[in-house]
């Protein structure tokens, strides 16, 4: 009994862990923990809940296919259920599934095929033209996603031949070279990167916009069957040819074979190769050829019995640290990045890894010298596991004080695990700063876009936000695609930008945790850029709005001769460094605390919040005790929860509306 009590006590555990990290993983394409941790997660709650029967659950983990549902997409039902695989760690597992089959089927044949990893599909075909695409969701419902899938250019919009009606099922991937590309343009962009290549691809397919995911360089390979009219298909490899005739992307890394050894010898194959395939994989899957012994074999709840995944553990191997290098990314953060003694992981040859930051190195106590243990992680990027052993002699690796590529001092922010450059014209992030530099809320330099931007810098035309206004016509009308009047009219955007308020340059600037909004309030209390330079840390902390965190960022930014020395060039070249006068504020709305949440009926979210400051309300991004109203519109999401649970007034548009005229004083009953 005691033993049952805590297995019970550990299933329970074990169950919020794995639906934790599977919400993670599938419905918000953002995993906390490597695929294999997962799995060994996931495998003991199998064993505790088939050594445990009677504390099974009907909701646990393991009776549910895939992710959630989004809200985004309409919703699709699948005539024929997009089952998942049940997976192997092991060859006598495999072994096991080959017992299974022969119990059932006389001398079965199997095919051996890769297990890509990515996001899975359906697509649907009448008279041999795309009409849906959808994803696999919990097996039994998926989301609509046609128009994204409609991007891919690998996906055969017309047949070569027109079959009345074909169903088939996918893997949507990204390739490692388009994994890589655009995680160099999310920290361009300041965004989160992605952190592997199938959630790269599942969150590009799920964008709202087609025209996103056209930009992410998906693809796809066509591996099933699931329903076909107008000719009949008797076996898998069968199908497989069929499927590449029709048009389709079909792997052509498969066997056919009634030998289990020679199936386990492919696999073996594969695996040693896997690092050099063009696309991700995470295993192979072994598949009863005949649909018929299919039929017999038939499903559990959630698995065919006709099939076994078996997955590759994550490669490890030891190696040496020969030295540590410092680069400056594009957004300022300085990344160490180890050197090692060459090894191969998974088909490829590893000589550098990051070491991500301090916080990781000094946890692992890597040094250079270090005898390391290396692993690929997600089958794509290299990382340390463990220090096995350092030499006597070695010491403590610690980030550099100042900037490797500018030589001004660097900052840590607290809560922050990245240390970073926040010099406005360090060479190293440049680029990102002109971008932000010249974007819609900051300088609004129309026509100044990111390839643009590229082009300047390649041919060393600008080395600071300043130099944009010394800029030529002349000059601009040399580079590829420019003609004259494109070149008048970004020139134009330029001066234009000039006369920007005080509060555009400010944001413009890319201080650290200084927002338009906050940039907005700066500029309010200090309305020129002298009275900026001249205010004191405890001054700007004062301000409303503003946390000491806020007011150090901004008092060293402006203390930094750097930053006076771009204020005093932009200054000559005609920048403007006064604030706008503002216009006089009502006070309908005064003193009162608004959180935006969901898509208002007409009014966009920065339209409402200036409907509300020029009332003299307030509008704050999260739901505290201290928020007086939420306005709520369609698809509201957890602010609206979170006001219910804090007893916050909820105002729908109209009502707001009505506030901001006079109208209504408070929210209706």
């Amino acid at each position: 009994m005691r033993d049952q009590e805590k297995a019970a006590v550990e299933l329970q555990a074990l169950r919020e862990q794995v639906r934790y990290y599977g919400e993670k993983y599938y419905t918000e394409d953002q995993p906390e923990i490597s695929d294999f941790e997962y799995d060994v997660l996931y495998r003991r709650l199998e064993d505790l809940e088939a050594q445990y029967p009677e504390l099974a659950a009907a909701d646990s983990p393991t009776q549910k296919v895939g992710g959630a549902i989004y809200n985004t997409f309409a919703p699709v039902t699948h005539q024929v259920p997009l089952e998942s695989l049940h997976d192997s760690f092991s060859e006598e597992e495999l072994w096991d599934f080959d017992r299974r089959v022969r119990e059932v089927v006389a001398e079965p044949k199997y095919v051996v095929e890769p297990k890509f990893d990515g996001l899975s599909v359906a697509l649907e075909y009448v008279n041999g033209v795309f009409v849906r695409g959808s994803t696999r969701g919990d097996g039994i419902t998926g989301e609509d996603v046609t128009e994204n899938i409609r991007t891919i250019s690998s996906v055969p919009k017309v047949l070569k031949t027109p079959l009345p009606f074909l169903e088939v099922r996918g893997e949507v991937y990204m390739s490692e070279e388009s994994f890589e590309r655009l995680c160099a343009r999310q920290e361009l962009l300041e965004e989160k990167p992605f952190k592997n290549p199938r959630n790269a691809a599942a969150g590009s397919l799920r964008q709202k916009d087609p025209k996103i995911t056209a930009t992410r360089g998906l693809d796809i390979f066509v591996f099933n069957v699931q329903r076909v009219e107008g000719e009949e298909l008797l076996r898998h490899d069968q199908s497989l040819r069929r499927l590449k005739e029709l048009g389709f992307p079909v792997s052509g890394e498969y066997i056919t074979t009634g030998d289990m050894e020679q199936a386990l010898a492919f696999i073996r194959e594969i695996g040693e190769r896997r690092g050099a395939l063009a696309y991700p994989i995470d295993g192979a899957v072994v598949k009863v050829n005949d649909f018929s012994q299919r039929e017999e074999l038939g499903s559990t709840a959630k698995f065919p019995r006709w099939a076994e995944a078996f997955k590759y553990p994550p490669e490890e191997k030891e190696t040496v640290l020969m030295g540590i290098e410092v680069n400056v990314g594009r957004t300022g953060v300085l990344t160490p990045t180890g050197s090692f003694s060459p090894i191969t992981l998974a088909g490829t040859t590893v000589s550098r890894a990051t070491l991500h930051n301090q916080d990781f190195i000094s946890e692992k106590d890597i040094r250079v010298g270090s005898r390391v243990l290396l692993r690929k992680a997600g089958e794509i990027i290299p990382e340390v596991v463990a220090v096995l052993s350092n030499p006597e002699d070695s010491k403590p690796f610690f980030l550099p004080s100042v900037c490797p590529s500018c030589g001004e001092p660097v900052s840590r922010l607290e809560g922050e695990a990245a240390v970073r450059c926040t010099n406005p014209q360090c060479p190293a992030q440049l680029q990102r700063h002109l971008i932000h530099f010249a974007s819609r809320d900051a300088m609004d330099i129309e026509g100044l876009g990111p390839a643009i931007i590229e082009q300047l810098l390649a041919e060393k035309l600008v080395a600071s936000p300043a130099d944009l206004y010394t800029l030529t016509v002349e000059q601009l009308q040399a580079l590829e695609r420019f003609g004259k009047k494109s070149a008048q009219n970004l020139i134009g955007a330029l001066e234009r930008s000039k006369e920007a308020d005080l509060y555009r340059l400010v944001f413009a600037l890319g201080i650290p945790h200084i927002g338009a909004k906050a940039a907005k309030l700066l500029c309010e209390a200090f309305p020129t850029m002298d009275a900026l330079f001249s205010a004191t840390e405890e001054e700007i902390f004062a301000l409303e709005g503003f946390g000491g965190i806020m007011a150090k960022e901004t008092a060293e930014f402006f203390a930094r001769p750097a930053a006076r020395d771009l204020m005093g060039r932009l200054r000559d070249l005609g920048v403007n460094m006064e604030a706008q006068a503002r216009e006089k504020k009502g006070s309908r709305l005064l003193g009162s605390v608004f959180v935006l949440t969901g898509t208002l009926p007409t009014l966009g979210r920065k339209e409402a919040s200036q409907l509300i400051e020029q009332q003299g309300g307030k509008v704050s991004s999260s739901v505290s005790k201290k928020t007086n109203y939420v306005v709520a519109g369609e698809e509201a999401g957890s602010k609206l929860t979170k006001a219910q649970e804090l007893g916050v007034p909820i105002l729908t548009e109209e009502e707001l509306l009505k506030m901001l005229s006079g109208a209504l004083e408070g929210p209706s009953a």
